[in-house]
Formats: structure tokens, sequence, C-alpha cells
């Protein structure tokens, strides 16, 4: 039994993970409302409220639970700001001591690459390792607020990117462009709203990179260009024009998702291809790829809704299912605030 902690952002997060039988307890705390004055996370609030809600959570999984029978510690090392991470690590080097268990660090990052598999070892997890050599190679696409990257994931399991963003990550464009537009953080969720009563071809707005042989993301032009387009643009127009900005704005952002996305399934034998981070909770992001997928005969791979932000679950899970999570011992053990994928 594996019990992960995750506390990279503003949710404090907790899971069990049976590998004969899947996660069978998961546990969050959304600190969203706390921030929402603020128009995003501040860092000392963040870490504040992981100090004030880790106890009681573990005393809830304590109640639900026998701990005993937990063999390994998985707690998210990095990236992520600093003081929440501190406080994860802290409390599962705690853990740790306490349980006389194995402690291991994992990849925020990497927890995301593995998330869209979480339902495919739930379907079987007798014959999850037949079903997985089925799937890889397989690509993997992370959006989110602060990543959006493109990765495989080889027949031995080991992940290496393929191409990231050269500025601002889809999800932090999605939120900066809502707040352009005067909406409330976060600003994404408002943003796919709007855009299912608008036009997404009302508006052109660039599309990135357009280079197919170029795999990276670039969404800062997308960005200004919405500004430049807000400026021509009186208070009344906005307003009225509001449902149509932000579904084209979003139809761009999607568009460059996609399109990097079909160029990178070429440069290699994929077998499958992943979706996964808090922006790909998006239905018009999931509906696109999946008929892209679907043309080239691929299976689209989707993270459950419930994994695809911040969750401990995909950390127990990677914690689990990769190699390249190594165990250490609570001395050893550091955060990584800026660590990379691979």
């Amino acid at each position: 039994m594996i019990l992960a902690v995750e506390s990279s952002c503003d949710e404090s997060a907790l899971a069990l993970f049976d590998p004969a039988v899947g996660l069978v307890g998961e546990w969050i705390h959304s600190q969203m409302e706390v921030h929402q004055d603020y128009g995003g996370v501040v860092p000392d609030i963040a870490t504040r409220e992981h100090l004030r809600t880790f106890a009681p959570m573990l005393t809830r999984v304590q109640a639900e639970h026998d701990l005993n029978r937990v063999t390994r510690i998985a707690v998210t090392c990095g990236p992520g700001l600093a003081g929440c991470l501190a406080i994860g690590v802290a409390a599962a080097k705690a853990l740790c001591v306490a349980l006389e268990t194995e402690l291991v660090g994992a990849n925020h990052l990497r927890g995301h690459a593995w998330s869209p598999f979480i339902p495919v070892h739930a379907e079987a997890p007798a014959g999850f390792d037949a079903r997985l050599a089925e799937l890889l190679p397989h690509l993997g696409l992370i959006v989110s607020g602060g990543n959006t990257l493109l990765c495989k994931i080889d027949a031995q399991r080991t992940i290496s990117v393929l191409s990231s963003t050269r500025d601002d990550a889809a999800g932090e464009a999605l939120d900066k462009g809502a707040k352009l537009m005067g909406l409330a953080y976060p600003g994404g969720p408002l943003v796919e709203k709007l855009a299912r009563s608008g036009d997404s071809a009302a508006f052109n707005f660039p599309r990135g990179i357009g280079r197919k042989a170029d795999l990276d993301f670039s969404f800062s032009g997308l960005k200004t260009a919405l500004r430049y387009q807000l400026e021509k643009m009186s208070p009344e127009e906005i307003e009225t024009a509001k449902a149509d900005l932000c579904a084209s704005y979003q139809q761009a952002v999607i568009d460059a998702l996609v399109r990097k996305t079909e160029s990178a399934v070429r440069t290699d034998a994929f077998r499958s291809v992943g979706l996964s981070g808090g922006v790909a909770n998006n239905a018009s992001l999931r509906r696109a790829l999946s008929e892209s997928m679907q043309r080239r005969q691929l299976p689209l791979l989707a993270a459950e809704p419930k994994h695809t932000g911040d969750n401990a679950g995909m950390i127990a899970f990677a914690a689990w299912v990769d190699p390249g999570v190594q165990p250490s011992s609570p001395a050893q053990l550091e955060i990584a605030p800026g660590a990379p994928l691979a």
C-alpha cells in the first residue's frame, strides 16, 4: 500500500494506492476560495493553509484505513512553490518515521504524465503490465497553468521531454486572457463557460509557432493579440462580444495544442496518446484531441477530471509504476521547486 502526499501549490491532498486494487482512498482540500480575492495563488497563504489542513486530513485517513498496511510513503518534492512543497515533504518524513516505511520523492509532472494510465490500471489491475506494454511508446500532452509540454514514455517506462513552451503555459495564457477581459480568478474555467455560447471564428487570433517541424509551444503572442484587440473596443463592445472573444481565444489555444500533438505523433511509432494537467479538464480540448487521434486510429488516454488538477492519486500511482521514482532516506530527501520533468 502506498500513501501519497501532494502540496505543490494550493491543494492539500492525500491518497492511498493498493497495486492489487487501485486507488482505495483520495482526500483533497482546495484553497481556491481563499485565493480568489487576490486574483491568484499567494504563496504565503497557501503554505499557511497546508499547515492548517494536513493534520485533520491525516486524522480522517487514519480513522478510515489501517495505515499499518502502508509500505511506502510518496511525496511531491517538485516542481512547485517552495514553502508548499516543504510542508508536504515534512509531513511525509514524519509519516515515514512513524510508520517505519520506505520514503520516495515524486516529480509532480511525472505524476501528470502517468495519470492517464490510472483508469487503465483500474479496469484490470492484474493485467496492467501486459496492457501497458501494448500502449507504449506513449506520447503525452501535459497542459496546466504552469507547464505545457509533450513527452514520450518508451517501452522501458523511461520518460523524455520532446517539447515545451517557450513562454507562457496554456493554462497561464487562458487565465491571463481572462483577466484582460475582466473575468475573475481562476479565469480558464470562466473562459470555457462563456465560450460555449460564442463564435470561435469571430476573431482571428494567432496559433503560436506555425512550423510543423518545431514542436515547441508559444502563447505570449496570443495574449498580446488579445490585448491589442481589446484596446480597439469600447467597454460596451467588449461586454457584447465577450462570448465570441472567449470562444475565439480558447480555440486558438486548443488549435495550437492539437496541431503540435499531431506533429509529434508523426515523429515516432506511438501506440497511444495521453492528455493530462489542469487544462485537460477543458471539454473542448478533450473533444478536439479525441477526434484528431480517432482519425489517426490512436487511442487517446485522457486523465479523469479528478486527476487533471493537483492531486495525490497520480503521485501514488507514479510512485508504483514509474521506475524513475527511487527510495530516499528522510535525511536525503529535499524539495526541488524548479525540477524539470526529466
